[in-house]
C-alpha cells in the first residue's frame, strides 16, 4: 500500500506562510478600542487616511533617497481616565519586509500634524497626521498603534491596501 503523502506535504509548506500572514484583518477606516496601562485608559482609534507619498512642509524635506509617509489618526477618549501622552510616540509603519519606521518630527502638507502632547478628556477626541521617512523603495503596509508613548501591550494594527 503507498501513502500519500503530499497533503502532508502542503500542510507542512503552509505554516512559515500563515506565521506571516498579518495578525489583523483591521484596514485604514477601521476603528479599534485600545487600553492603556493605567486604569480607565481606553481609546478608539482610528486611522483615517494613508498619505503616501506625503509632501514635506515649508522645511521639511526626507533625506536623500527616502519619501515621508502620513497617517491620519482620530484618537477618541472612551475611558475614564483623562489621556495625556505624545501618541507619535506610539505610532509605527511596517514596509512589506518588515521593516519598522517611527514617526517622526516632520510635518507635511497633507494635513495638520499631531502635537509632540495632547490631552484629551473622556468623552473628546483629536484628530491629526503623523509623518514617517520610508526609503522611496519601501512599500508601507501596516499601521500600529498603542498608547502610553507604545508601551501598552494592547496594540491596533491596519493594513494598507
Amino acid at each position: 500500500m503507498r501513502r500519500r503523502t503530499a497533503p502532508l506535504l502542503t500542510c507542512l509548506l503552509a505554516v512559515p506562510a500563515l506565521a506571516l500572514a498579518p495578525m489583523s484583518d483591521s484596514k485604514v477606516g477601521d476603528t479599534l478600542s485600545l487600553t492603556g496601562i493605567n486604569s480607565g485608559e481606553k481609546l478608539d482609534v482610528t486611522v483615517v487616511k494613508v498619505v503616501d507619498p506625503a509632501h514635506g512642509g515649508q522645511f521639511d524635506r526626507p533625506s536623500q533617497g527616502n519619501r515621508f509617509v502620513s497617517v491620519q489618526f482620530k484618537l477618541k477618549n472612551t475611558g475614564t481616565a483623562v489621556y495625556k501622552d505624545s501618541p507619535s510616540n506610539g505610532a509605527t509603519v511596517i514596509d512589506k519586509d518588515g521593516q519598522r519606521f517611527s514617526a517622526s518630527l516632520n510635518n507635511s502638507t497633507a494635513g495638520p500634524s499631531f502635537p509632540g502632547s495632547v490631552t484629551i478628556s473622556a468623552g473628546k477626541a483629536a484628530l491629526g497626521f503623523m509623518t514617517f521617512e520610508v526609503p522611496t523603495a519601501s512599500r508601507v503596509v501596516t499601521v500600529q498603534f498603542a498608547m502610553n508613548s507604545g508601551f501598552s501591550d494592547d496594540v491596533g494594527e491596519w493594513q494598507v491596501p
